[in-house]
């Protein structure tokens, strides 16, 4: 602890806004939202870039829209529950701070819509778009718990706009283009050790307990990236399809806030007055540039009865090496080592036709993480991800289709030692969390189609 106390008011501040921005690894990597197609969800999103059953193949290969024989409106909606609970093996508390609890269940209900739409040109040509929010993340510890000098809440939302087209030069091969136009809105709060650095500014004579600064950092930005695909109909009962998603570079703009408490009147002005000062209010920006994803998928037709699918997903996370935010005048606020990897996620699917209008579906993945376990932290507390899912879709008439789906992923338990980390916090400044988290995903999707 004598280091922490040691440091100048300027390194004082540092560590301040480390707290509140060096941990932001929810902004990278977030969770990447699979919830793109309630019918695909059924199947654990097997085959995806080669099933192209219904218009939201816009999203997963625009090479499927040649299989769109009329023009056709998806909607769909995902209720996303995850569950991040933390569970303390030895965390010890800030300087001059209580430790406080465990958090509570920092993952909260989150809901996800898609809309596609789809309409056939010609016998070449089809086009096509979609709207949907491939990345995003909601965890919300409770007030005061232990790590909240590390994370309190994190907020990541983001809406795709994708126009596409297909072309069909040949009568097995269709190739697909599209644009996407997305945006990004973030938020992440957590507190401030203000008892400490008034105790570490005063060379040890003025200790205040308790007290702390409520820190948070607002961004937005809007982008653009693209997606191209091709879909081989290898036969009248198999399909192989192949789909890129260019990564996107956002130059996020917002604000960093600090709600500076009020001291006691002992406290010599001028120390506050320069610790306020060192956690100003400040324009922030940062450039983050999400990854880049590749799917190969099979789709078969056994019989009038059962299909089977297949599906090999890579994203390219390894585009993230450090998160980086600067103050108005260019200056660094804080730089944050991520050292992503880039992961993989395979599916297994099968679909099992029961009469003329109902259709049963299931699904298995397994969806590895991105995140190193020496790079944790509590807003994004992510690893390796078992997906079990199943799904019906009902035929009302040759226009009218119904799909509801359903998944549960188990999580791999991940544990967190704050000041053992490669980019470790000081017990005195943040405190010293350590423990682990478990963590699951219930997701509850419904989906319309409409063909007219």
């Amino acid at each position: 602890m004598n280091k922490f106390f040691a440091r100048t008011q300027v390194a004082h501040a540092a560590i301040a806004l480390t707290g509140l921005i060096g941990p932001t690894l929810a902004l990278a990597a977030g969770f990447q939202l699979n919830e793109n197609s309630a019918s695909a969800l059924g199947n654990a999103f097997a085959g995806g870039a080669a099933a192209a059953e219904d218009a939201s193949t816009v999203w997963s290969n625009p090479a499927g829209m040649s299989r769109i024989r009329s023009a056709q409106f998806v909607g769909a909606l995902h209720l996303v529950k995850p569950s991040i609970k933390f569970h303390d093996e030895g965390s010890t508390a800030a300087a001059l701070q209580s430790l406080g609890g465990e958090g509570g269940d920092a993952g909260s209900m989150n809901y996800v819509p898609n809309l596609y739409f789809v309409m056939p040109i010609n016998s070449q040509w089809s086009a096509g778009v979609g709207i949907n929010g491939p990345w995003g993340l909601v965890t919300d510890y409770d007030a005061g718990w232990m790590g909240r000098f590390l994370a309190d809440k994190s907020s990541i939302k983001t809406i795709n706009f994708n126009p596409a087209v297909s072309w069909k030069p040949a009568s097995n091969v269709s190739l697909g283009l599209g644009l996407d136009l997305q945006r990004i809105d973030a938020e992440f709060t957590n507190q401030v050790n203000y008892s400490g650095l008034l105790f570490a500014n005063s060379g040890g004579a003025v200790a205040v307990p308790g007290l702390e600064t409520a820190a948070s950092v607002k961004g937005a930005d809007n982008a653009w990236g693209w997606n191209a695909g091709v879909l081989w109909e290898i036969d009248a009962n198999s399909r192989l399809g192949a789909h890129y998603r260019s990564s996107i570079k956002f130059h996020i703009s917002g604000n960093a806030t600090f709600a500076n408490p009020a001291v006691p009147a002992t406290v010599p002005p001028l120390l506050v007055a320069g610790i306020n000062a060192a956690l100003a209010n400040t324009a922030i920006t940062s450039d983050v540039e999400l990854p880049a994803i590749v799917n190969l998928s099979y789709f078969r037709s056994l019989n009038s009865q059962w299909d089977i699918m297949a599906d090999a997903q890579w994203t390219g996370w390894s585009s993230i090496e450090s998160l980086t935010f600067k103050r108005a005048d260019g200056s660094v606020l804080q730089s944050t080592p991520e050292n992503f990897k880039d992961a993989w996620k395979f599916a297994l699917g099968a679909n099992y036709r029961y009469g003329a209008q109902w259709m049963l579906r299931g699904g298995l993945a397994y969806d590895k993480s991105p995140v190193q376990t020496a790079y944790l932290t509590p807003r994004l507390p992510d690893a390796g991800r078992t997906w079990l899912t199943g799904g019906a879709q009902y035929k009302m008439n040759p226009q009218l289709t119904f799909d509801f789906g359903a998944g549960y992923v188990w999580v791999k338990t991940s544990t967190i030692d704050s000041n053992a980390s490669a980019n470790p916090a000081t017990t005195a400044g943040y405190g010293r969390l350590r423990g682990n988290f478990s963590n699951n995903v219930v997701i509850l999707s419904g989906q319309v189609a409409y063909s007219f």
